[in-house]
């Protein structure tokens, strides 16, 4: 049967600390946004969702553009940027693909890092879902005190939804 994804409350939050993914949960909507001096393209769709298929999970893109004034001036041509997240549909080896640490990073159900945008940034729309593991890396000059990293995991446990517990503080007194 196909068990609806189970939303997350609110990650752990840690005060000077960067927030990263390398894989996402199918159901998890992210959107992306335009950075100061550069707007959508107007009927632009800045939403993607992680979704499940029959080869594994990909995102759902929408071809979203920032522009800004300088481009319009700009006789070049602009440059698509071909990421495509999409698993072939070729049958597959079972020899391991050497991608750096890529091969490891997303488990098969799971959506690996959406593509870069330029001009944009992404935000989380919404939840998380069971599954979504999230990493939190001190910022530079706040990363006196060790650990200075560490992994939360959103999980199910006795029926209740929580994350796993951070055990790092970001601070920058010595």
């Amino acid at each position: 049967g196909f068990l609806f994804a189970e939303k997350c409350p609110a990650p752990p939050r840690t005060e000077f600390a960067d927030v990263t993914a390398k894989a996402y949960a199918p159901g998890t909507k992210l959107y992306y946004e335009c950075d100061s001096g550069y707007d959508r393209k107007s009927g632009d769709h800045p939403g993607i969702k992680c979704t499940r298929e029959e080869q594994g999970a990909s995102w759902a893109y929408s071809g979203f553009k920032c522009i800004g004034g300088t481009l319009l001036l700009s006789t070049d041509p602009p440059v698509e940027l071909e990421f495509t997240q999409k698993p072939e549909t070729k049958t597959r080896s079972p020899a391991p693909r050497k991608q750096g640490d890529l091969s490891e990073s997303a488990p098969k159900d799971f959506c690996g890092p959406p593509k870069a945008i330029p001009h944009a940034s992404l935000r989380l729309k919404k939840h998380y879902y069971v599954g979504q593991e999230l990493h939190f890396k001190c910022q530079s000059g706040y990363d006196k005190r060790s650990p200075t990293s560490g992994t939360s995991t959103c999980k199910k446990v006795n029926g209740s939804i929580i994350w796993t517990r951070l055990d790092m503080r970001c601070t920058n007194d010595s």
